[in-house]
């Protein structure tokens, strides 16, 4: 019997999605065509791969054993394949997918939009929203480059800082924090929101807060910047953010900045994505273009952009 390579990448699909529908959205195809697929893999198997369990679908004792050479397969194909082909951006057609936080792609998505068109306009762009630490979709290589304020702890992620913001307060026009002296006491005395998606009360500002014997009252958690900034503009509360990253929200809302009245720590901004992409020359040139988009936020137009890393955060 005469095997489709093509099967690999289907079989790599379904055993990382665990069903049909999640393979063939993965892949870009119909559910019926990777139902077939599905169909000629167990013929060139002797294998079910996925056996129905209730209303969801699990490998087998093989699939589970095959998954990772599947895997490691697929993407050593991928890479001698595309090595050593010239980049030529006019006639490239691929799919990548961002995924940075809301303010960054706030702040940048449409430079690094109409920059990424303008270049290659066969390319097309996925900006998704950030829905957590989730390093799975990079290794499974559904997201090409995420956002993070920290570095990865899987070694196969790669990493490079490209800027670090400070932190500075965001309130309404008249706000009472306007008038007079800024206080640490009157910071702490205030009613706070924070921004996160997991809906967390606490961040890094309460802790030098504590370190300072103060606590401030956060009264809201919101899911993005800029539900918080709408907030602050709406009420009372306050809002501490990236100065860089939510400058652009911040003006166009005309909500009022001010400098906090204690030293707080820097917010570093690093790029990730998968090791696999390392010698990939179209994935090479998007992060290096998504870098100089974001790295114009922290470099004045009247200075050199900062150079490039070598891609592994060194």
């Amino acid at each position: 019997m005469q095997l489709d390579l093509n099967l690999l990448t289907a079989l790599d699909a379904l055993l990382e999605e665990g069903s049909v529908a999640g393979a063939a959205a993965r892949l870009h195809v119909t559910p019926p065509a990777m139902s077939r697929s599905l169909g000629r893999i167990r013929n060139a198997t002797g294998d079910p791969i996925l056996v129905r369990t209730g209303r969801s679908m699990v490998p087998t004792t093989r699939a589970l054993a095959m998954r990772a050479q599947v895997h490691t397969l697929v993407q050593q194909a991928h890479q001698l394949l595309s090595a050593q082909q010239e980049l030529d951006l006019a006639a490239l057609d691929r799919v990548f997918t961002v995924r940075w936080h809301d303010a960054l792609t706030a702040a940048c998505g449409t430079g690094l939009i109409t920059s990424v068109h303008r270049r290659a306009p066969g390319v097309r762009l996925r900006l998704s929203t950030e829905p957590g630490s989730d390093d799975a979709e990079l290794r499974r290589g559904e997201v090409d480059i995420e956002s993070s304020s920290s570095t990865p702890t899987l070694p196969d992620i790669r990493h490079r800082l490209v800027g670090r913001d400070r932190l500075v307060i965001a309130v309404r026009p008249g706000h009472p924090l306007t008038e007079g002296p800024l206080s640490l006491e009157r910071y702490a005395a205030a009613e706070h929101v924070t921004v996160s998606r997991r809906g967390r009360l606490r961040d890094p500002v309460d802790d030098v807060l504590t370190a300072h014997g103060l606590e401030r009252r956060v009264v809201a958690a919101g899911p993005t910047a800029a539900f918080a900034l709408q907030l602050a503009l709406e009420t009372d509360l306050v809002v501490t953010l990236p100065d860089a990253v939510t400058g652009k929200a911040r003006e166009q809302l005309g909500l009022t900045t001010l400098p906090p009245p204690l030293p707080l720590p820097d917010v570093p901004l690093y790029l990730l994505w998968h090791q696999r992409y390392d010698n990939d020359r179209a994935h090479t040139w998007l992060r290096d273009l998504a870098t100089k988009t974001v790295q114009a936020l922290f470099t004045p137009p009247t200075t050199s952009p900062q150079p490039l890393t070598n891609g592994t955060g060194q």
